[in-house]
């Protein structure tokens, strides 16, 4: 029984798994930047690209 109580206190793996999930969220707002920001450039490089016609 005490080798299970000290294996659920061990928390060597925790640290990578925080990591993990930073790098999770920060690439969940990186690709919803790029999207928003994508789709705005688009609609500027159409509306130059009309008036040059």
């Amino acid at each position: 029984m005490k080798d299970i109580i000290d294996l659920m206190k061990d928390e060597r793996g925790q640290g990578m798994a925080e990591y993990g999930l930073i790098i999770a969220l920060v690439a969940i707002v990186v690709i919803v930047a790029l999207t928003a920001l994508g789709t705005r450039l688009k609609a500027k490089f159409d509306k130059v690209s009309d008036t040059l016609k």
